[in-house]
């Protein structure tokens, strides 16, 4: 039976890396417009590779990839600014004199192409982009005065602000408390839900998302598994990939190797 979804990421039998050194080989996956996928696997697994790939900073060494309806590799194309990306999160330093208002106002620069001033239709975009995360009565503080979840916040709402089709998240809650790493979570959840996003998680926290996400893809330089996460977090699949470093409780997965992330 076909999907009637939009089929907008196709990846065909496609290997990134350089050649001797294969991050991800030979991975077929599809994913539909709307679906909220989490990524998940060990550190070195690829899980980086595959967002890179999608944001079409690295092509195919062998196979394809298709985005939305187009199979280049060029960076510039016009389909790259349908994708909004949050990379893993750096230090922001306290006196980077940048307000709320203009790192959101970043996120116009690509979907403005380089040479056109922003006007004020971009800054009503990244007003309405910062509502969305509910930071809009941050909008002139200093980014680096925010706590570590508002300034993710900010992040997505820079993602946003190029009304992006697809929102790639790199880890987004490592170095976050907990509380602020479910806040984040759930902000996703939402934005997946009210503006109709397709949505690429990539996490260690498997427990945190395996209520939420439509698909998990179980990357170790291969691709182990994709499938509804009940399908894929069997023990048998999990022991494969993580070894021994896996402990699985009635509730709970804890994946030991991954504790250096949260201290």
């Amino acid at each position: 039976m076909s999907d009637p979804r939009e089929l907008i990421i196709h990846f065909d039998q496609a290997s990134f890396g350089f050649p001797g050194l294969i991050a991800l080989k030979d991975i077929s996956l599809s994913i539909y417009e709307g679906e909220f996928i989490g990524v998940i696997g060990p550190n070195g697994s690829g899980k980086t590779t595959l967002c890179r790939a999608v944001l079409g900073l690295l092509a195919p060494l062998e196979g394809h990839l298709h985005i939305f309806d187009c199979a280049c590799s060029e960076l510039r194309c016009h389909h790259r600014a349908k994708i909004g990306y949050l990379p893993q999160k750096g230090v922001v330093d306290r006196n980077f004199p940048v307000t709320v208002i203009e790192a959101v106002m970043m996120g116009r620069y690509g979907a403005l192409g380089l040479f056109r001033r922003p006007r004020k239709k971009d800054y009503d975009i990244a007003l309405d982009a910062l509502a969305q995360v509910e930071m809009d009565s941050h909008k002139d503080t200093a980014l680096g005065h925010l706590s570590g979840g508002q300034q993710q916040r900010v992040f997505i709402a820079r993602a946003l602000a190029q009304q992006p089709k697809v929102l790639i998240l790199d880890e987004p809650t490592t170095g976050l408390d907990i509380t602020a790493q479910h806040n984040v979570i759930e902000l996703v959840q939402h934005l997946h839900e009210e503006l109709k996003l397709t949505v690429l998680l990539i996490t260690h926290d498997i427990n945190m998302i395996r209520s939420r996400v439509d698909r998990l893809v179980l990357l170790k330089t291969r691709l182990f598994a994709a499938g509804p996460p009940a399908d894929v977090l069997k023990p048998d699949v999990l022991h494969q990939v993580y070894g021994k470093d896996l402990v699985i409780t009635e509730k709970d997965l804890v994946i030991v190797e991954d504790y250096h992330h949260h201290h």
